[in-house]
């Protein structure tokens, strides 16, 4: 299996008002630890084209697997807010270590934000 993966970044700024937008990655090491994913995300999300201002310069901190492929999707339009324990990635790890593949998608957002959000889920339009 290749170490080398496609993954699709969900940058969201908001859960109540389902604000969002998806950065593909191409290439990704899935044997680099999750603090350095997380710092080369920032680094590109801060410098890329399309992407309006508020998403480049927000305080993301958290990352979270929204799916695999081939496997079933939620049906949470932002992402599920079930088994954290086993879908957030933990500091220390390596991608591939915590569950990471080719073509997963995840979900990168302020941990504080859900949390609050988590608490008291009501989206506004």
């Amino acid at each position: 299996m290749s170490s080398e993966a496609v993954l699709t970044v969900r940058l969201v700024r908001s859960f109540e008002h389902r604000n969002f937008k998806p950065v593909v990655f191409r290439g990704v090491d899935l044997n680099q630890t999750v603090e350095e994913f997380i710092a080369h995300v920032r680094k590109v999300v801060s410098s890329k084209d399309g992407l309006p201002p508020p998403f480049k310069k927000f305080g993301y901190d958290t990352l979270k697997i929204i799916h695999q492929a081939h496997g079933a999707k939620t049906n949470e339009l932002v992402m599920s807010l079930d088994d954290d324990d086993k879908l957030i990635l933990r500091q220390g790890t390596t991608l591939k270590s915590s569950g990471v593949g080719h073509e997963t998608e995840l979900a990168f957002f302020r941990n504080e934000d859900y949390e609050r959000f988590k608490a008291n889920p009501k989206t506004s339009w």
